[in-house]
């Protein structure tokens, strides 16, 4: 899987943009606020529909337009995609594959995989369980079209379950409706679950030998899912709960309350670890992903590198690029001395200036 090229208009601080990639490591280099995260932004947004900093679609359209384009092709198994995002402040997003208007924004899911790595990925492992939860839910939203599925009708049940719970506070009579929304937020519950505990099995499959060559086995890492609820317990919790839950008008249980835990000798390292050891497990966790990508999609992903060399040692950074041999990437950066220092093989350099890119090889 690779992307071959991209068109931008009126995407941010991009008025016109067209950029061509090489299979291998293309380089975005310059200061700070030019643009070069933009460019990576846009990609992911043409793999996910959504922006990786979760931005709203009105805030990546530049401040003179009301509507953006995001044009792109990628390659996979030698057949191109060309994907085109269409952004507008005022309504929803159009998207459309090789010409053909797709209705929802999930038939995007599988085309494309991406990993995307970035300063504020190191403190996934410190960060709120909100920012672990998605980090499940966007990578398994691109390996699987049944848990999108799920995702999507779990979300829409919590939404109209909670708004029942606030009108229940003003109409008692409403209450006999709650067993429906409690019944179908059961069934997809539970489906995400099983998933979830499924995908950190595969992760750990996977985490605890790269942690250990990170460490210079020193240190072993595994994952631990830790559910709001159990699946077997999933609709008598409910049940159990639902006083508590009328009283703060919220579902105050199921997967839209779950997290994962990252263990290192016991030790939750959420609560009790070192800087250091919260930050290699997040890179580990990130190589993992990219591993996990190849063996679900016998393919491999499309690496995005924000920046991301910078806040890491020269042991990890030396680790993480040479992990990334036979994988397309594009690496922002504010300079290249870390990739001579490195003697890193670059293939395509490009220097970003106040949104104008120019190409240097």
């Amino acid at each position: 899987m690779i992307i071959d090229s991209i068109m931008l208009e009126n995407y941010r601080n991009y008025k016109t943009l067209e950029l061509e990639f090489d299979a291998g490591t293309n380089i975005l280099y310059g200061n700070n606020a030019q643009g070069k995260t933009n460019v990576l932004e846009a990609i992911y947004v043409s793999s996910t529909t959504k922006s990786h900093k979760g931005s709203k679609d009105r805030e990546m359209i530049n401040f003179d337009s009301d509507e953006a384009h995001i044009k792109t092709v990628f390659l996979k198994n030698d057949i191109r995609y060309r994907i085109d995002v269409h952004l507008r402040k005022s309504k929803a997003k159009g998207i459309a594959v090789n010409g053909i208007p797709i209705k929802k924004a999930s038939e995007l899911f599988g085309i494309v995989n991406v990993v995307f790595f970035s300063p504020e990925d190191l403190n996934i492992i410190k960060d709120g369980p909100a920012e672990r939860r998605r980090f499940i839910d966007m990578e398994l939203c691109q390996l699987d079209s049944i848990y999108v599925n799920n995702l999507i009708n779990y979300n829409k049940v919590i939404n109209q379950r909670n708004k029942l719970l606030k009108d229940l506070y003003y109409d008692s009579s409403l209450m006999s409706t709650l067993d429906i929304w409690d019944a179908q937020l059961e069934k997809y519950g539970v489906n995400i679950i099983k998933r979830r505990r499924q995908f950190v099995d595969e992760l750990n499959s996977i985490i605890g030998d790269i942690h250990s060559r990170l460490t210079g086995g020193a240190e072993t890492l595994s994952v631990v899912y830790e559910p709001s609820v159990s699946e077997e317990d999933f609709y008598k919790t409910m049940i159990s709960n639902r006083d508590r839950d009328l009283r703060m008008k919220l579902t105050m249980n199921g997967p839209h309350r779950d997290d994962i835990c990252f263990v290192i000798k016991d030790n939750d390292i959420r609560k009790y670890g070192s800087q250091g050891q919260q930050r290699t497990a997040a890179l580990s966790l990130k190589l993992s992903e990219i591993e996990l990508v190849k063996n679900i999609t016998k393919d491999t992903p499309i690496l995005l590198l924000d920046d991301v060399l910078s806040e890491l040692d020269s042991n990890r950074q030396n680790y993480l690029l040479n992990s990334i041999n036979n994988i397309q990437t594009i690496i922002t950066c504010t300079g290249l001395d870390e990739f001579v220092n490195n003697r890193f093989n670059i293939d395509k350099i490009y220097r970003v200036v106040n949104g104008i890119i120019n190409s240097e090889n």
